[in-house]
């Protein structure tokens, strides 16, 4: 699995973080119980820092994607690879939301990732 954070982008790198490891995930190059490299790892091998890193995770975790185990690391849950496409669609449209976008942004960023295009994000309320 390769990140990368765009520094040009209107998507904030720890929400670019978050998209990238939940695609991985989709697409099925992250399965249950693979583990993540640390946060400070990570941060270091993007360039970022570790309190960005730490903010994706957390919010991996929150969505239930991901178990973090302290100092043994983080890891895909069994959870994250067993939902339905529904389940997905339905946690994308909260968390568009929960970053206010509208649903013309939010349906634009799908488009651009199913075409495979790196879209910035319009800033919401566009």
């Amino acid at each position: 699995m390769i990140l990368v954070i765009d520094p040009d982008s209107g998507v904030a790198p720890y929400e670019q973080l978050r998209s990238q490891i939940v695609a991985a995930v989709g697409a099925g190059d992250l399965k249950a119980g693979a583990r993540l490299p640390t946060v400070r790892r990570l941060a270091d091998d993007l360039g970022i820092a570790p309190n960005t890193v730490a903010r994706s995770y957390r919010e991996l975790e929150r969505d239930g994607l991901i178990a973090t185990h302290g100092r043994n690391g983080s890891v895909i849950t069994d959870g994250a690879t067993s939902g339905s496409a529904e389940d997905a669609a339905q946690a994308y449209a909260r968390r568009a939301a929960e970053l206010g976008l509208t649903r013309d942004a939010a349906l634009e960023l799908v488009r651009a990732a199913l075409d495979g295009t790196a879209a910035g994000a319009p800033a919401p309320g566009r």
